[in-house]
């Protein structure tokens, strides 16, 4: 059989799922594209590090075209899927500058992943970035640090206090891991930086709609990491829910009654509030006539398919299916489950038995503080250093490519002996706005 002959699979995101399904089928007998709306794997749990200056946004990407170089059979396509026809098996997606192409598939796996959820509030973007893309995190950062840098130009207390106060939406992992960090830049990073104020009296909320941080894991655990965020001066507020956001102010709501409206003053907020599907989910439901949940999540059978449609898979956390959660894991194994089923029905010429896909659940992790991360994985719950010690070797062991490894690893041992950060540097988007900011700013101020 030819190369033109073989059968195509395309694959819809690089991510997790996609990159692991793609890599799968390096020995099989197929043509495999990956259209992914950017050009890297990005290791989204340490997004929150590449936000807050410890690590570098080339520590937690790898360019896909890099990670596939050696897998002949595979082709990178950078475009976002934006439509499908299911009769002629051809999918449809946009360029950069707007303009579209088709792609030809026998083999469809969408693995495109979720998106920042905003409840119905989605101006609140505009002052409330969340934490899904590299743009977020570099966002937060150029956030983050002019705000310490504005409160040094100004001239009283009072002035400085909004922006030396940040606000965190939401009290997952994400919401957790970013409040500590935000208090860790301020208390070992920055001390001895200013002279007209102490970044240590920076004020962190961390907001939460539960009765306790991290719901997912256990209550011990939960305990644990609440103790870990009183001590480095996490203020925390259970049971409130984020009412309105405004670029000065975050404002919450009691969940019970009474209700009770509240208002801080903070120039820095981060949402980490829920996902929702990516717009082309709705697309890809209609034409498959497929259901979806609240979220947008895509039903699928127990071979990850779309019911009537065995040969279109959806993997990672688009998909819906037994409760799964939306971790890195989940993705990983779907990707690997569906690579080996295709290849095994191109080998077979389908007639491959086609096995259940079965999650192995190998824990949670997330990071509190320095010296301090939680571990949950079956029995085995880890708090403290050992939790600390066995969260960095997770994270390093699925990082993608052996250089960002020892990148990551070099920059935690500088940062944690050196107590500097130096991956600061702020950007303005683009020339346009780099080169007028302050000039324009400076005209609405006068204004």
């Amino acid at each position: 059989m030819t190369a033109s002959e073989r059968p195509h699979v395309l694959i819809v995101g690089g991510g997790f799922g996609g990159l692991n399904a793609a890599r799968k089928l390096r020995n099989a007998d197929v043509d495999v594209t990956l259209l992914s709306r950017g050009t890297s794997h990005v290791f989204q749990p340490l997004l929150y590090q590449c936000a807050t200056g410890l690590l570098s946004e080339g520590s937690i990407a790898s360019p896909l075209r890099h990670l596939l170089r050696r897998q002949k059979n595979a082709h990178v396509a950078l475009g976002e899927a934006t439509a499908i026809d299911v009769e002629t098996r051809t999918l449809t997606a946009c360029r950069s500058d707007g303009s579209t192409f088709d792609l030809p598939f026998d083999h469809l796996v969408v693995a495109a992943g979720m998106q920042q959820a905003y409840h119905g509030h989605d101006e609140y973007i505009d002052w409330a970035p969340g934490m899904k893309t590299l743009d977020d995190a570099l966002t937060i950062r150029r956030t983050l640090i002019t705000a310490f840098e504005m409160a040094e130009s100004l001239p009283t207390a009072e002035e400085r206090r909004p922006w030396l106060t940040f606000a965190v939406a939401g009290g997952g992992p994400t919401g957790v891991e970013i409040a500590g960090q935000i208090r860790e830049l301020a208390l070992h990073a920055l001390t001895n930086e200013f002279r007209s104020i102490d970044p240590r009296e920076a004020r962190v909320l961390l907001l939460h709609g539960g009765d306790r941080v991290l719901p997912s894991f256990g209550e011990k655990l939960s305990r644990n990491a609440q103790r870990t965020l009183d001590k480095v001066g996490v203020e925390t507020h259970l049971g409130v829910h984020v009412t309105d956001v405004g670029p000065d102010h975050v404002e919450t709501t009691t969940k019970n009654e009474p209700k009770t409206t509240t208002r801080y003053e903070a120039h820095t907020i981060v949402w980490t509030c829920g996902v929702e599907a990516v717009p082309f989910a709705k697309e890809l439901a209609a034409a498959l006539g497929a259901s979806q949940d609240r979220s947008g999540r895509i039903a699928v059978g127990q071979d990850l398919t779309v019911p009537g449609h065995p040969n279109i898979w959806v993997i990672g956390d688009m998909m819906a299916r037994d409760n799964l959660p939306g971790v890195a894991e989940v993705a990983m194994q779907g990707g690997w489950y569906v690579g080996k089923l295709i290849a095994a029905e191109v080998e077979s010429g389908g007639n491959a038995t086609r096995a259940p896909f079965k999650y192995r659940d190998l824990g949670s992790a997330a990071y509190v503080a320095r010296g301090h991360a939680l571990i949950q994985a079956g029995p085995l719950h880890l708090s403290g250093r050992l939790g600390w010690i066995f969260w960095g070797v997770i994270h390093i062991a699925f990082l993608a490519g052996g250089r960002n490894r020892v990148g990551t690893v070099l920059n935690w041992a500088a940062t944690l002996f050196l107590g500097s950060r130096r991956e600061r540097a702020i950007t303005f988007g683009d020339s346009r706005i780099a080169r007028n900011t302050y000039f324009t700013n400076a005209r609405k101020n006068a204004s």
